[in-house]
């Protein structure tokens, strides 16, 4: 943002004045004297966890009344939610989920998708402040994002399917500590990078996944049926196969012969 000439500011509760520096970003130590400065656009960069404190903590009385809050987590009905709970009907709300992060989104933006729900717009003043949603989406179209306009509530039933099963997999697979070999497929590779991928973000991010989203907990069970069936199949085929070799067809017909 601060390359496409906007004016970026930003805090925290470490000092990040040096990184911000090399950005072109503007840092402040104390949130109000962010604040004080009156941004058109306050984006909330939070864990899932912290969310909640972090916004309880956030000097809205140092903002102007038509400043827009966004979120970008990865769950989207819980600040929605918080949200619509918290700030003044002042404020206009956008929720985002850039389904991009550090690893995906390095080099560029262009195919990666950006969910988003228009969650409020305050009716005074209207016009003026859908305009600055609007440019404040457009910065991520012109980077060539794939902007996906929805539900907060369709987002997090289509992503407990997508994107909890896919950290959960990476997961569970990282418990095996896989290795590449010499000999590895596509396939197997696509896996490693699963799993590299979904272990380099924190626990904690994927607990949120889980605890923030009403349908994680559907679709574990729906993955732990699964491998049972997986599981049960093989055993029985295997059962099958031992059983052929313990007990030849032709053994099975003479002990039934020789019954009285």
């Amino acid at each position: 943002m601060a390359l496409a000439g906007h004016r970026v500011l930003a805090t925290s509760r470490a000092d990040y004045s040096k990184e911000a520096e090399e950005m072109g970003v503007e840092f402040f130590l104390d949130q109000a004297d962010m604040c004080e400065q009156q941004p058109g656009v306050v984006i909330l960069v939070t864990s899932i966890l912290s969310t909640e404190l972090v916004l309880s903590k956030l000097p809205l009385a140092n903002l102007k009344r038509s400043t827009v809050i966004v979120d970008v987590l990865s769950v989207k009905v819980f600040p929605k939610q918080l949200m619509l709970m918290q700030l003044p009907p002042h404020f206009d709300i956008l929720c985002t989920h850039p389904m991009f992060g550090v690893n995906s989104g390095q080099k560029a933006w262009t195919g990666l998708n950006l969910q988003y729900e228009v969650v409020r717009v305050n009716e005074k003043g209207y016009h003026e402040r859908k305009a600055r949603i609007d440019k404040f989406l457009k910065f991520f179209a012109d980077e060539g994002c794939n902007m996906i306009e929805m539900s907060c509530e369709d987002h997090d039933y289509l992503s407990a399917s997508s994107q909890f099963v896919t950290h959960t997999v990476g997961r569970t697979l990282g418990t095996m500590n896989l290795k590449p070999t010499k000999i590895d497929t596509k396939g197997y590779e696509a896996l490693l990078e699963v799993v590299r991928q979904t272990n380099t973000d924190s626990f904690d991010l994927y607990y949120g996944l889980f605890l923030y989203n009403q349908n994680a907990t559907d679709e574990l069970e729906r993955l732990e049926r699964g491998f049972e069936r997986i599981k049960k199949t093989l055993l029985s085929k295997l059962h099958d196969i031992a059983r052929e070799e313990m007990f030849p067809k032709g053994m099975l017909t003479k002990v039934d012969s020789e019954k009285p």
